[in-house]
């Protein structure tokens, strides 16, 4: 008999038109992006999805370290956070955070992480002057910047975040 543990993700992109400024501040008050289409639905630009991600080395560490107690340091709260980059690499479980030369990283939304079973979801709103470049990589971090722990990591192609839109990345990590 084998055992086998499975680690899955779900990235969303909630692409708005911004002019006001209202989309981004429901989301970072913690508005579900789903919630904010519903409330704005002429000016949802898009949704792009996602499936599969790198959980990186140094973030199942970090995991079997919290789950024994010899870290004091969280994904929650104040300390969560999802950076987006241009890097092109491929992911890499040795990678140790965004590879690109273009980085942001964003504190989750409040309310944020939020658990649901064997799920947990990571959602950062990024309102019109934030990571105003190619998003070709995305990571969920405990701190913002490359310094800190990452969790995960995953290449794909979401398109060019400009000036006057608030893109919602919300990332669903799943063990089962």
């Amino acid at each position: 008999m084998k055992d086998v543990v499975k680690g899955t993700s779900i990235t969303k992109v909630w692409i708005f038109r911004d002019p006001d400024g209202a989309i981004e501040r429901l989301g970072k008050s913690g508005v579900p992006a789903d919630k904010i289409r519903e409330m704005f639905p002429d000016r949802l630009v898009d949704v792009k999805e996602v499936k599969g991600n790198v959980f990186l080395n140094e973030g199942i560490q970090f995991i079997w370290q919290a789950v024994t107690g010899q870290t004091g340091l969280t994904y929650f709260g104040s300390n969560s956070c999802l950076g987006v980059g241009d890097g092109t690499a491929a992911e890499a479980a040795t990678q140790t955070g965004l590879q690109g030369t273009n980085k942001y990283y964003k504190q989750v939304d409040s309310g944020y992480p939020q658990i649901s079973g064997t799920s947990v979801v990571f959602q950062a709103t990024f309102g019109s002057t934030e990571a105003n470049f190619n998003w070709f990589e995305w990571t969920v971090a405990n701190g913002c910047g490359d310094t800190y722990v990452n969790l995960n990591r995953k290449y794909a192609v979401m398109g060019t975040k400009q000036s006057g839109a608030t893109w919602i990345l919300q990332v669903t990590l799943t063990i089962s």
